[in-house]
């Protein structure tokens, strides 16, 4: 009876271990199955997002502001025309921030000893023009003006002025003007409107004020 009572306990007891590791192996294929459908949906909601933000880019491409500019000379005065043409769609731009920029990037040239400083490479502007400082909220340097508002179809003048050379230029303002003069207007464009993320443009301005239509380029 001894014998018969220990087999049958050792049968249960080998019965219970196997159980106990079926339920184990079950509760690792459930987890792995459980990983692998959170797996597949984060995929899936990766992959809807990324269409999306497509989609998102796309249409943000789409609604690019149209504008155009000019350099023009009006009653002895160099002016840039600004004409913002649509899409009408898009409204009114609350914010049209202008730029003007370098020939190049100069930031990362080196400092040489008796050359122009930081300050002083910065504070000019390697280009035909500026801003007319007495207009428009223009900065000291005349490098921007404060932002416009413009609806489609509606256009703005600001005032232009020849820029000037640096300490160290050598020949002098004479030779900038002969230097400087005929290259292109070189503007950063942003434009910001109300429930869109703003757009980041450029635009170069090739100097021909003897052509009335030859100086027009929209922005990029």
């Amino acid at each position: 009876m001894d014998i018969v009572e220990s087999s049958i306990a050792a049968v249960a007891a080998a019965f219970s271990g196997w159980a106990a590791y079926g339920a184990m192996q079950a509760a690792k294929a459930a987890d792995r199955n459980s990983q692998t459908a959170n797996s597949t949906a984060e995929l899936a909601y990766q992959t809807a997002e990324s269409v999306a933000q497509i989609e998102r880019d796309r249409w943000h491409r789409e609604l690019t502001p149209k504008i155009m500019f000019l350099v023009t000379r009006e009653r002895g005065h160099v002016e840039l025309l600004v004409r913002y043409s649509g899409p009408p769609s898009l409204g009114r731009l609350t914010a049209l921030d202008l730029r003007i920029r370098d020939d190049r990037d100069r930031s990362n040239d080196p400092l040489l000893g008796g050359g122009l400083t930081a300050d002083e490479r910065d504070s000019t502007i390697w280009g035909p023009w500026r801003f007319r400082q007495s207009a428009n909220g223009a900065d000291e340097l005349g490098r921007s003006v404060e932002p416009l508002s413009l609806l489609p179809g509606e256009e703005y003048r600001l005032g232009l002025d020849p820029t000037h050379p640096h300490r160290l230029y050598g020949g002098g303002s004479e030779k900038w003007e002969k230097d400087y003069r005929e290259k292109d207007l070189r503007l950063w464009v942003d434009c910001h409107v109300e429930g869109h993320k703003p757009w980041h443009l450029t635009v170069d301005l090739p100097q021909r004020l003897g052509d009335s239509s030859g100086g027009r380029r929209p922005a990029q």
